[in-house]
């Protein structure tokens, strides 16, 4: 990897500089044809190339390359950002000694280039090697709406994903919450609030009751919080609110968390007879728990980091990833395997460059050691 750092530095910094947020179909689109043809540079020709189209949302490029091994590694990145078109025009990238900066850099497009990277590195070894299914979405950073029956698909196929998400502090994300967006409408009925107030049945009223409901229901020694980020409602001070609307952001740490936040919105009712509340949409990611699934690869990942003479640490954290997706569908999973720096979605998202090389170093590792299927 040091043999080869200038160009791996000039990857993470040249595809920086190619804005991809979420909801940009156009800019996406350039991200993908760059990683198209920066992995068949690097890699060589793949076996197999698909192209998935993510019609409004970014397509996912899709890479397999063909073992000499019998196993399958699936490599899982995203290369959507948080950050507007145009960032960079006040934001540049930049570099100061070992730290680099800007838009995207650590969430996750350093981990675009070492997942690159670490295939190379393998296959140039003479090592035996699995099959390696390279995946890039372009719609993480909203949810995966686009990208998830992909991702579940060669995940399936898989004897391991690696995602190639920014790690925690230089640790290995062995445990993830689940997360839920859910839009909760409540209907009263407008009236005079001096005249006719008893007439009127206030939707705020609801939504206020309804919101000690919801927040009561968070368990923090189980792993569960249970937020009302955004609410409105309600047209003039004078007039008995008709209508409200709020906005629910649910985290869980257990699979039976979800199962009881589930049982108790469904036997939410609203206080006043004559008003509705209406709850929509729902879990977007079950948890990832802790689990062999997950400690299993992380003992494989610390092995192959301490022959490099680095220490690898775990943690829980409360953020999602894809990584969820494929723990739900019982594949082991090693998250956090990108770059190591800090601030993501933040003014100042920065990486260590020697972080970078040293990270996509111990993905290699792991690569060849899972070369062969255990029975």
């Amino acid at each position: 990897m040091h043999d080869h750092s200038d160009d791996i530095f000039t990857d993470i910094q040249d595809l920086v500089r190619l804005e991809t947020p979420s909801t940009d179909k156009q800019l996406l689109d350039q991200a993908v044809v760059w990683l198209r043809q920066r992995t068949e540079q690097v890699v060589g020709a793949p076996e197999d190339t698909k192209v998935f189209d993510g019609r409004e949302y970014g397509d996912v490029l899709a890479l397999t390359y063909g073992g000499t091994g019998d196993a399958v590694v699936t490599f899982l990145c995203h290369y959507d950002t948080v950050w507007d078109a145009g960032t960079l025009s006040d934001w540049p990238v930049t570099v100061e000694g070992d730290v680099a900066e800007g838009p995207g850099i650590f969430d996750m497009k350093a981990g675009c280039v070492q997942a690159i990277w670490a295939l190379a590195a393998v296959r140039r070894s003479g090592l035996t090697t699995p099959t390696v299914h390279m995946l890039f979405t372009g719609d993480e950073e909203i949810g995966s709406e686009g990208s998830r029956d992909i991702i579940e698909r060669y995940a399936a196929l898989s004897d391991l994903v690696m995602v190639f998400e920014p790690s925690e502090k230089g640790r290995i994300k062995t445990q993830r919450k689940g997360t839920g967006r859910f839009f909760a409408t409540v209907e009263g009925r407008a009236a005079h609030a001096g005249s006719h107030y008893e007439q009127g049945v206030s939707a705020l009223d609801e939504l206020a009751r309804l919101t000690l409901a919801l927040h009561g229901l968070t368990d923090l020694a189980a792993g569960t919080t249970v937020n009302v980020g955004v609410a409105h409602g309600g047209t003039r001070s004078n007039v008995v609110a008709a209508l409200a609307t709020a906005e629910i952001d649910v985290r869980v740490s257990r699979a039976a968390e979800m199962r009881r936040i589930d049982t108790a919105l469904a036997e939410i009712r609203p206080h006043h007879p004559q008003a509705r509340i209406t709850l929509t949409e729902g879990w977007n990611r079950p948890p990832m728990e802790r689990s062999e699934l997950t400690t299993g690869p992380y003992r494989i990942a610390r092995s192959v980091a301490a022959l490099l003479d680095c220490e690898l640490g775990e943690i829980a954290v409360g953020g999602i990833s894809d990584g969820n997706f494929v723990a739900a569908l019982g594949v082991p999973v090693l998250d956090g395997m990108g770059a190591i720096g800090g601030n993501p979605h933040a003014r100042g998202e920065y990486i260590s460059l020697s972080g970078s090389l040293e990270r996509t170093a111990i993905a290699a590792g792991v690569l060849a050691a899972l070369r062969v299927r255990h029975p």
